[in-house]
């Protein structure tokens, strides 16, 4: 590294800390914490994990730092609290305010002139947001319970009570105990195999914020593909799993060469049952992710790939506030297509990137209608809001054009250099739109003698849309895939221009057809493609949109079965939101609902109960 550069990482590294230290003076518009007077810096959790009442009793056990005030404030939500010690062993004067349908409580703890640590026993209850308790038929192996946690954005407070805003980090130990049978993974070090007592202890020695805060419990079978990664799953899937993931070790080193060390020494995956709501959520040490990504032809690794870019992006330097989501998002997606085109071509990284601008268009149409229509810009404002709004590719693909657009203007070997060293710099540590703006305008002064011009930032951060001069990618295979498409249309067979097709232009080939098709040529695509009964959870789903809009019947039974049995919300939410545009439609997503909504996690059923205006049972 450049001597200058070597300078400016220690430099800046000192300031880096100094903004953490300052933002979290900041209000955090979804997190009760009084983290500016008091903060969280260590958790000790001891829990245990009881299957038969689906109930978690734990004593969280925090280290605090205290700067000003007689008392810390932490996020709660649904949670039964029966008990709290101050590091005296003296019982702590405490209270439960408020009970906000989105943030829930402000759990208040009276300190004493010396406290240095507050011991909270608990438990969880149904109302749980975070939880997903699983009976062993909802399981791939159909024999033992399951449960698994999902954080993000602000649900860690429904499992254990926490600073939850991704502002405060912390470390932290655990000792669980769970079914003898059954393994214990955390979003830290982690077993590799069963022991006889179900006593399971992890370390998490990074700081992290709560939203990375993990657990998992079933049973669950490892194999390694690498000295530091490897892949859990079900036994039953795991053969399958550790096949599609063999690329692991080649991703992390690809993205090292690119943007600097990885970290958080191990890099694992697991493998969740089908009810998990994302295609992966980037839990340090242990990305969680869909079986749907197992279309055993490992064409859709990239979600691997994205998760990956988090240790960097996210996990390294993390958004002071959801309000800044797209810093996570938008610098992930820009990682990973980078390391998709390192490890398969510029070719390919471009196919996808066309993908994600088709996703980002439509994502935005819909926005531009609603009535959030500001929510097309890249800094939001989510108060009073659920910060899962954010959650859209607005952040994650409007995020990686403005980046791209960044590195095309100015080149890429300049782009790289500021990366490697934001990543450095400001490691372990949160940023803000407005700190990365000037961040990044006196790096490439500075380094480059490049004056960066507000009207960039404006016109990709806080004007809605996309700005008139975006440059669109293009891809020279998806130009093949639209004259086939054209020809399709027109009644030619081209099965012969289709031979060896990935899925990337399979999924092209289908957004280029139009809203409205005959059932003649319904049948002509499905036998050309065989959509209706592809065991690709991207293919299907793209297909049975224009399957449902053009009412083809053959679509009805594959398309419950698969209802009922994904829990991806990327998957559900247009596919009800397509039926429920005619009455027909709607009677069979209300039907199909009621049967697969025990199998959703929380996370999937919060957007399906709005877009059918659903009632939950006993509500």
């Amino acid at each position: 590294m450049r001597k200058w550069g070597v300078f400016f990482i220690f430099f800046a590294l000192a300031c880096g800390k100094e903004m953490n230290d300052e933002s979290s003076m900041i209000p955090d518009p979804h997190s009760y914490a009084n983290s500016g007077q008091c903060v969280v810096t260590h958790l000790d959790w001891r829990a245990t994990v009881d299957f038969t009442t689906k109930q978690i009793s734990a004593t969280a056990t925090w280290t605090i730092h205290r700067k000003e005030g007689n008392e810390v404030v932490l996020d709660a939500k649904s949670l039964k609290i029966d008990s709290i010690f101050l590091d005296n062993g003296k019982p702590a004067v405490f209270s439960l305010e408020g009970d906000d349908p989105i943030l829930g409580q402000a759990l208040r703890i009276r300190l004493e002139p010396e406290t240095k640590t507050i011991s909270i026993r608990y438990r969880t209850t149904p109302g749980a947001e975070a939880l997903q308790w699983l009976m062993p038929e909802q399981t791939a192996g159909r024999q033992h319970p399951f449960l698994f946690t999902q954080s993000q954005a602000i649900l860690a407070r429904t499992w254990i009570p926490c600073q939850d805003s991704p502002g405060v980090r912390f470390t932290y130990t655990a000792e669980v105990t769970v079914p003898s049978n059954l393994l214990a993974l955390m979003s830290a070090s982690n077993p590799i195999e069963k022991n006889e007592s179900g006593i399971y202890t992890f370390e998490m020695k990074q700081p992290v914020p709560s939203y990375l805060l993990a657990l998992t419990v079933g049973d669950i079978a490892f194999r390694p593909v690498s000295d530091r990664s490897g892949v859990y799953a079900e036994p039953v899937t795991l053969e399958a799993a550790a096949w599609e993931f063999a690329d692991l070790e080649k991703m992390i080193a690809a993205a090292e060469e690119l943007y600097g060390p990885y970290l958080w020494e191990r890099y694992d995956v697991i493998v969740l049952p089908p009810s998990f709501p994302f295609g992966g959520m980037e839990n340090p040490r242990l990305t969680f992710v869909t079986p749907t990504l197992l279309a055993g032809d490992r064409s859709l690794t990239s979600v691997i790939a994205h998760e990956l870019a988090h240790s960097w992006s996210g996990n390294l330097v993390t958004n002071k506030t959801w309000n800044d989501f797209w810093l996570n998002e938008g610098f992930t997606v820009y990682f990973e297509t980078r390391i998709m085109e390192k490890l398969y071509g510029r070719e390919h990284s471009e196919m996808l990137a066309v993908l994600n601008l088709h996703d980002l268009e439509t994502d935005m149409r819909e926005i531009s209608s609603g009535p959030h229509p500001d929510d097309t810009k890249l800094k939001l404002d989510l108060q009073g809001r659920n910060p899962d709004d954010a959650a859209t590719d607005v952040a994650y693909n409007k995020g990686y054009f403005l980046l791209r657009t960044l590195e095309e203007k100015y080149g890429r070997e300049k782009f790289d250099a500021f990366l490697r060293d934001y990543f450095s710099t400001y490691a372990f540590s949160v940023m803000d739109t407005e700190t990365f703006i000037d961040v990044f305008k006196t790096y490439y002064r500075e380094h480059f003698n490049i004056n960066v011009e507000d009207a960039l930032f404006t016109s990709w951060i806080y004007s809605r849309g996309l700005p008139a001069d975006f440059t669109p990618p293009s891809s020279d295979r998806f130009a093949k895939v639209e004259d086939a498409a054209r020809n399709a249309l027109e009644g030619q067979d081209i099965t012969a221009a289709t031979k060896g097709w990935t899925t990337q232009e399979w999924l092209h080939f289908l957004n280029m057809l139009p809203d409205t098709l005959t059932q003649a040529q319904l049948q002509t695509l499905d036998r050309l493609g065989r959509f209706t009964e592809s065991g690709n959870a991207e293919i299907f789903s793209a297909w049975s949109l224009i399957a449902v809009r053009n009412n083809y019947s053959p679509i009805r039974e594959p398309l419950r079965r698969f209802l009922i049995n994904t829990g991806r919300r990327k998957f559900l939410t247009p596919i009800y939101t397509e039926l429920a545009k005619t009455p027909e439609g709607r009677a069979f997503a209300e039907e199909v609902y009621r049967a697969a909504r025990p199998n959703y996690h929380f996370v999937s059923t919060s957007t399906i109960d709005k877009v059918l205006s659903f009632d939950p049972p006993g509500l």
